[in-house]
């Protein structure tokens, strides 16, 4: 059984599980693995999932083992994911996600910028920085872009989530 990839030139959506019809927009489709196209989902607002995540990271991989974590806690969720930065801020424009996990190194823009973007956009949106790299190889400016924090992936835990959404701290 093969994964067909959407394309980078099309951001999406991943719907909540399980898959609710009241979530989609009408005559929406889903791609073989499951995800939505960003195009088919009526508002992010038909969601009833409390902590929505948006990953933003270009290693398919990484996405994958964010959303083990972000499913690790109880009524948390991803609710998009992208390749790039600015897929990212192209999303968290769209589907106001409660906290965005950032790579700091994209494709196109990087995760810096990305992020001076969203939170431009959205003053109260909660991105976490993250690489593979310590904070001391981190570009210029990446203290300054209004990130709610870094982590390294490797460090990445379901507490370190919770941490960073307010009124979700344990």
């Amino acid at each position: 059984m093969s994964r067909r990839r959407p394309s980078r030139s099309s951001p999406v959506v991943l719907a909540p599980p399980p898959l609710a019809a009241g979530n989609l927009a009408a005559g929406s489709s889903s791609t073989d693995d499951g995800r939505v196209p960003l195009s088919d989902v009526a508002s992010a607002e038909s969601s009833s999932t409390p902590v929505g995540v948006l990953v933003v990271d270009d290693q398919a991989l990484f996405r994958d083992v964010a959303r083990v974590l972000v499913a690790a806690l109880p009524g948390w969720s991803v609710i998009a994911e992208a390749e790039s930065g600015e897929e990212g801020v192209e999303l968290a424009g769209r589907v106001r996600p409660s906290l965005v996990l950032m790579d700091v190194h994209l494709p196109g823009i990087d995760g810096v910028e990305a992020t001076r973007r969203i939170v431009a956009d959205d003053p109260s949106a909660a991105v976490l920085l993250m690489s593979s790299y310590g904070a001391e190889d981190l570009p210029p400016g990446a203290d300054r872009c209004g990130a709610v924090g870094y982590v390294r992936k490797d460090e990445l835990s379901p507490a370190t989530l919770s941490g960073c959404v307010p009124g979700t701290r344990r």
